[in-house]
């Protein structure tokens, strides 16, 4: 008996059924069955779903001798399944990563309720994401499981088969099957959270629901949207026959007529003409349903008196209303710029404050941040400020004053602060006065193109303005590299008459620095298990692909390797389960490399910088060919990688459970990438920058030699067992370990 029973009804989606398919089939958690329903498709529904049963036994095919909808084909796989619990999903929407192991993880901490409600984001055809606006009733805070009366938000969530899971038991012990016609989930959904007598929510997007351009039942023009009125009436006859359940009636009142007022305003569903007879359908159902003292609001009164030609003008006075109040918020806003722009220029006709930084990074802190620290130790007489974008104030240093951007203050700096310094840039309308100093501290040291070398990778280049991008490096007086390689790669593809700072990169500093009670309360803070073998994950950005999920199965990595090891994820999104420490909105990148004991990456930057704390790096090319056919890189991170390299899942697997990761041949590569990549990380960076730029010493700081550093120590003084399991596909060890 599998843990779930997946029930997909498809019909007419030979687009979307794969993509279907293969988020489910995909999922870490493998003990499923997927009940794929050929609604007696016309197309190549019923063959794509014949194809994957001949390649994956979880999968079992239905097929119906004739059309018979979207209720009745999930009553077809509902009969067939044999799972503990139920999940349907429709054919022309996904489940996201993980979601499965999520899922039964939550069954597991709430004692398998009867049903389990989970959330989901709809997901455009223009790739837009956005997830339900109704989260918040989704949270695991409180008892659990509980009943409806304890939690009665849930049931102004989205009425729907697909963001639930329920127990089979529970479901065939009350016989509740789909009725036929449109909206056959309202009168499945209210029934079954009416009668639960246990229920759960996992605060986690589950399902993408996607939003076709065309094509989507819901979106069709038909009079079978009448069949709402029907769908309401098996409602309330359900609730007829159980007189314990007579108190919601107040509650599917007003559901009914929300839905009802959104069908009948939602332009595109409704037949010209048909307007009138379905408000008088529903003036018949407000007066049959309604239960006296039942709050309602003003629509829901037009509706009780079948009101058409009413419902329609106060639908255009609100029309109206809207767009002159949108007018006014579009003049406001012209305004308020108009007037911060007079401002601006103001400012910039008045002496600048020689005592006056300003600093601000795209993401985190990074370099900036380690900049505006140095400035306050080694430069007091400055003042500082940062720029704290909004939604990222968390990544802002406690140190100095806050800028929020558009404002006056904001522009106030820039135009009268004597040193910027940035990651990026500033506004596009900074306009760099005579005797400021602007630091561009860059993102690092670069292994994909970048600047002008974009050109010829429009993948990776996308809506670079290169234009505004040269005007930007007419701006820069400094800019900072921490090798030989960074300078020459900076200074050809953003060529412009700036000084080059070749003196190492401030934001690792703090390697040289930090002391082992620091990594150890780094580590206290993050949640590392005492004695665990941190490991950062830290992928790159995938310029050619628009959903950014990682290559591997962190699960099955984490399971093959042993309880020991947990992983720190800095993905690009967010990722679960069993020993996952999600830190995709960490905003110090230093502290994740400082609280880890060893890094797995691919080609991200990171690397370059996580070489300096000398600890094991392992790097994972296994689609190295297809990322340097899109972003393009400046040399084969193969051909000299920082410590081993693997190529597959099960390589990277056998790296670890071996003790490659952390062997000597490892060592001996990464002495040799420091070598060329980390000469100048020796703590002193940041103060080199400040003296020549802010006390104008012309001679640097003399570097420590990398044989007299001292390396931080990782919390985890960790050995491999003296015997260790081997994976389950013996692989040779590379010559890259």
């Amino acid at each position: 008996m599998p843990r779930f029973s997946v029930i997909v009804p498809a019909y007419k989606v030979q687009a979307y059924l794969s993509e279907c398919l293969d988020s489910v089939l995909s999922q870490s958690y493998p003990d499923l069955e997927l009940i794929a329903v050929d609604d007696c498709s016309p197309d190549a529904c019923g063959a794509i779903i014949d194809e994957y049963a001949a390649r994956d036994a979880r999968v079992k095919p239905v097929h119906l001798a004739e059309n018979q909808g979207l209720g009745r084909a999930r009553n077809a796989g509902l009969a067939e399944a044999a799972g503990d619990y139920l999940v349907f999903l429709d054919s022309d929407d996904t489940l996201t990563p993980d979601a499965l192991r999520s899922v039964a993880d939550r069954l597991k901490e709430t004692g398998d309720p009867d049903v389990l409600v989970y959330d989901y984001a709809r997901t455009y055809w223009d790739g837009r994401t956005v997830r339900n606006q109704l989260a918040a009733q989704l949270t695991e805070q409180g008892r659990a499981p509980f009943r409806l009366e304890d939690r009665p938000g849930l049931l102004r969530v989205l009425m729907v088969a697909w963001n639930k899971a329920y127990r089979r038991d529970f479901v065939r012990a009350h016989g509740f099957t789909f009725p036929p016609g449109y909206y056959e989930d309202t009168p499945w959904t209210f029934p079954v959270l009416l009668t639960a007598e246990s229920i759960a929510t996992l605060d986690r997007v589950c399902v993408h629901y996607r939003q076709r351009r065309q094509g989507s039942i819901l979106g069709t023009t038909s009079r079978r949207h009448f069949d709402l009125f029907e769908q309401y009436d098996r409602v309330f006859a359900f609730v007829g026959q159980r007189p314990e359940l007579d108190r919601w009636r107040p509650e599917l009142f007003r559901r009914m007529l929300d839905h009802y007022a959104v069908v009948f305003t939602r332009r595109g569903r409704l037949p010209r003409g048909s307007h009138g007879d379905f408000l008088r359908r529903a003036r018949a159902h407000y007066r049959r349903y309604h239960v006296p003292g039942a709050r309602v609001r003003p629509r829901h009164a037009l509706l009780r008196f079948g009101l058409h030609r009413t419902f329609r003008a106060l639908q255009l006075a609100a029309a109206v209303r809207r767009r002159m109040l949108k007018g006014a918020v579009k003049l406001a806003r012209a305004l308020r710029t108009g007037a911060l722009r007079l401002h601006y220029r103001i400012q910039l006709r008045l002496p600048l404050r020689s005592d006056r930084a300003v600093f601000a990074a795209r993401e985190g802190r990074g370099d900036p941040a380690a900049l505006e620290e140095a400035f306050r130790t080694h430069a007091p007489h400055l003042g500082t400020a940062w720029i704290a974008r909004p939604g990222r104030e968390q990544a802002a240093p406690p140190g100095p004053r806050r800028l929020t951007p558009g404002t006056a203050a904001y522009w106030s700096a820039l135009a009268r602060s004597r040193y910027l310094v940035s990651d990026g840039g500033f506004e596009g309308r900074l306009r760099k006065r005579a005797g400021q100093v602007f630091v561009q501290t860059q993102q690092g040291t670069p292994l994909a193109h970048a600047g002008l070398d974009l050109l010829e990778r429009p993948a990776a280049a996308r809506d670079t303005d290169f234009a505004e991008l040269l005007r930007g490096v007419d701006q820069w007086d400094y800019v900072l590299s921490g090798n030989r390689h960074a300078t020459l790669t900076w200074e050809r593809v953003h060529p412009g008459r700036y000084t080059t700072l070749e003196y190492g990169l401030p934001r690792n500093d703090v390697f040289q620095r930090a002391t082992t009670q620091d990594v150890a309360r780094l580590r206290a803070s993050l949640g590392v298990p005492e004695g665990a073998v941190a490991v950062l994950y830290a992928p790159a950005y995938r310029d050619h692909l628009r959903t950014q999920r990682p290559l591997l199965d962190l699960e099955r990595v984490l399971r093959r390797l042993g309880p020991r090891f947990v992983l720190l994820a800095r993905t690009h999104t967010p990722v679960h389960g069993a020993r996952i420490i999600d830190v995709c909105g960490h905003p110090d990148l230093a502290a994740l490399c400082l609280a880890s004991d060893a890094l797995l990456t691919d080609y991200a930057p990171v690397l370059f910088d996580y070489a300096g704390l000398d600890r094991p790096i392992v790097v994972h090319a296994e689609d190295w060919a297809a990322y340097e056919a899109a972003r393009g890189v400046y040399f084969d991170l193969r051909a000299f990688p920082p410590g081993a390299v693997a190529h597959s899942e099960d390589e990277l697997i056998d790296i670890f459970a071996t003790g490659h990761w952390r062997g000597s041949r490892s060592a001996q590569l990464r002495a040799a990438f420091r070598e060329r990549f980390c000469p100048w990380d020796d703590g002193r960076a940041a103060e080199r920058v400040v003296r020549r730029v802010v006390l104008s010493e012309t001679e640097p700081a003399p570097v420590v030699p990398l044989g007299d550093r001292t390396p931080v120590p990782a919390a985890c003084a960790w050995s491999p067992p003296a015997t260790v399991p081997p994976p389950s596909v013996p692989l040779p060890v590379t010559e890259s370990h």
